[in-house]
């Protein structure tokens, strides 16, 4: 199996070029096994026939990657930003320790009004605008 880069698509001809290493492939419709169509700049594995150079089962490299499982609990960041906000105890659970760090030390300069920001962070956690981890997962 390699990996390449699709060079160019052209979607009236149905065939592109896609690019491994510093070798060139054609690809046409038939060896195409995502959902979505090609387009340039997509990053693909696929298999070669090793008898005539033609593409095979052709595939985004997204479409091989596993969905990223909710691991945080959205109601658990929402009632410690409500209750806690001041001192930043959801940005410490969803792994974002520099803001955890930024309001505790706001709270503390400002001898207090730091809640506001934990207030925010509540109103904005319950409306799903903050709706992921510090790795990118998604909240339950």
């Amino acid at each position: 199996m390699l990996i390449g880069q699709i060079e160019s698509y052209d979607n009236e001809r149905q065939t592109g070029i896609v690019k491994s290493q510093d070798d060139y492939f054609e690809f046409d419709h038939v060896s195409w096994q995502s959902t979505v169509p090609p387009d340039q700049g997509d990053e693909v594995t696929f298999d070669v026939n090793s008898e005539d150079g033609t593409v095979l089962n052709m595939r985004l490299i997204a479409d091989s990657i596993k969905p990223v499982e909710a691991v945080k609990s959205r109601w658990i960041a929402t009632l410690l930003a409500l209750f806690l906000g001041a001192v930043g105890a959801h940005r410490f659970y969803l792994g974002y320790y520099k803001l955890g760090l930024a309001q505790v030390a706001l709270t503390i300069l400002t001898h207090g009004y730091g809640v506001i920001w934990g207030f925010i962070d509540t109103i904005l956690l319950f409306a799903g605008h903050i709706n992921k981890d510090a790795k990118k997962r998604p909240l339950k």
